[in-house]
């Protein structure tokens, strides 16, 4: 029973919304309480347990020092030996704190990139610029070509021939030599 009152709670806020609870909520509160008095008494264990392992485990790696009866030779070797294991576990942990600061900054990089990737980044905008040849030239071979390129040189050029004109004082000759057939002769003639 308890099993599917919480299947029943970890359903998602769409289906709740969609459908209205099948439990009243005075049951609810109830499931609610003795969800939260269960997980209080698993937290209370967890802590239980950590404890006991921290203490099992000080008492493996660290044993009780037994002062008494020692000489004040003893005890400064003692202290001096102390020092030295102080000493090693801080350079240990120098060495583990750089490591983990480098991967935290590789990390960050890393999720920096991924992000510039999802194009979630806000690309401000830019001005359409009017860029010549040479620029462009310059731009993609990089700075070193500085000599111009002239695209015009290996282009032919067409020249326009001048059209000759006769030069008709008066427009009715014009007409009269254009008439019949022999002025379409001279037209055909003039096109080619």
């Amino acid at each position: 029973m308890l099993r599917t009152d919480l299947v029943y709670f970890n359903r998602s806020q769409q289906d709740l919304n969609k459908s209205k609870p099948k439990i009243s909520a005075s049951r609810r509160l109830v499931l609610k309480t003795k969800m939260l008095k269960k997980a209080v008494t698993m937290w209370e264990n967890e802590k239980q347990l950590k404890k006991d392992e921290r203490d099992r485990i000080l008492n493996e790696k660290v044993p009780v020092l037994q002062l008494s009866g020692l000489s004040l030779e003893e005890l400064q070797n003692l202290c001096k030996e102390l020092h030295k294991k102080m000493d090693v576990a801080d350079e240990e942990r120098y060495d583990i704190a750089a490591k983990v600061s480098i991967n935290d900054v590789k990390v960050q990089d890393l999720s920096q990139k991924i992000y510039e990737l999802k194009g979630k980044m806000k690309r401000p905008n830019l001005k359409r610029v009017r860029v010549s040849a040479d620029a462009m030239l310059g731009a993609l071979l990089g700075s070193k070509v500085k000599e111009s390129v002239d695209f015009k040189a290996n282009l032919k050029t067409v020249k326009k021939e001048d059209e000759k004109k006769e030069e008709v004082t008066d427009w009715r000759k014009n007409v009269d030599a254009m008439s019949g057939m022999e002025g379409r002769k001279k037209l055909f003639d003039a096109g080619q």
